[in-house]
């Protein structure tokens, strides 16, 4: 018995994992290798970054509005504030593309319309060079040629949409057609040299519900057409695109109202804005009412003034701003950014 006894118990202390006690000459455990410490390092990187990404978030109202005052001297609150429409005045917009009319000046439209004033818009293009839109419209890889042109007919349909809920009648708002990123060429190049979209294929205005269907692409009936818009309305008011505005068709179109207003001896009566600043601009993206809209560095040195705007204003300017899906499918953290409590006028479409 005792012999029996002894034996498992011998053959039990050398069988590996049992704890029979600590053995003789185990190593302790290996220091970290070099890839677990980086891994380590690169886990805690990420949650620094996750949190600080988070913070950022929750406070980048304050953050880049105390930001671009202090780095860049950019503030609402130290412009001065612009005056109020007049009840008198026939306010004439001046757009791109649709709804650069509403991203500029929707809470100066709701306000001019408030007091009395009468509110018209052009839309120079029909807005059919924005592929991405029409590809996702369509549902196909490529677009180009009638894709294009279905799309400016949905944006203009969207602008009359817009227009409506701002309260400005459907017979005060008016397509010229023209193309899409092609109005640089139009204006600095030859002005009777017929041009072609590379987005539409066409060289004249495909639009029925434009002024004028079938009018030739040339820099000359360009300006033929805005001149034509100038006469019948005879602003008091024009609200147009400053040439320091970073997308070529806002600065052929601001061009053109310069020498117009030139043309016509009232250059006092052109009020500026800009929508493409920076690439960052504005900031903070996304919605955010009650924060203020600042300048951008690239136009930082014209005489911005401050146009308030009342909460009501601005609640229906994001209304104004969804009526267009077509591109709010695509960018509504940049398009709903300027939907603030107030807008940004310049006195003079360049820095002195």
């Amino acid at each position: 018995m005792p012999l029996r006894a002894e034996v498992p118990a011998a053959l039990s202390a050398g069988r590996p994992g049992r704890d029979a006690g600590p053995a003789r000459g185990r190593r302790s455990a290996p220091p970290p290798s070099v890839r677990t410490r980086i891994a380590r390092a690169a886990a805690i990187g990420t949650l620094v970054a996750v949190l600080l990404g988070a913070y950022l978030y929750v406070n980048a109202p304050v953050f880049a509005a105390w930001w671009y005052a202090r780095q860049y001297g950019l503030s609402a609150a130290g412009l001065p504030e612009a005056q109020a429409i007049g009840g008198s005045e026939r306010v004439l917009v001046v757009s791109p593309h649709p709804d650069d009319e509403v991203l500029c000046c929707a809470g100066m439209i709701l306000q001019a319309i408030e007091a009395g004033a009468e509110v018209w818009i052009v839309h120079v293009t029909a807005g059919d060079a924005f592929e991405l839109a029409a590809i996702v419209q369509e549902r196909r890889l490529r677009a180009v040629g009638d894709p294009m042109v279905k799309l400016g007919e949905r944006r203009m349909t969207e602008a009359r949409a817009a227009a409506a809920v701002l309260g400005v009648p459907e017979d005060h708002v008016s397509f010229l057609g023209f193309p899409d990123r092609g109005l640089r060429t139009l204006v600095l190049g030859d002005q009777h040299a017929l041009y072609r979209s590379r987005f539409t294929l066409r060289t004249s205005v495909p639009y029925l519900e434009a002024r004028s269907p079938g009018l030739a692409y040339t820099g000359s009936n360009l300006m033929a057409e805005l001149r034509a818009v100038f006469d019948e309305l005879d602003p008091t008011l024009v609200l147009a695109p400053t040439p320091r505005d970073a997308h070529s068709d806002h600065r052929a179109v601001g061009q053109l109202v310069m020498e117009l207003l030139e043309e016509r001896g009232r250059p006092e009566i052109g009020r500026w804005w800009i929508v493409h600043g920076d690439s960052e601009w504005p900031l903070p993206k996304g919605v955010h009412l009650s924060q203020p809209l600042f300048p951008p560095l690239r136009a930082r040195t014209l005489p911005w003034e401050r146009f308030d705007l009342e909460p009501s204003w601005v609640a229906t300017k994001l209304l104004a701003i969804d009526t267009y899906r077509s591109q709010v499918e695509m960018m509504r953290r940049f398009l709903v950014s300027f939907a603030r409590r107030n807008e940004l006028l310049s006195s003079a479409p360049l820095a002195p």
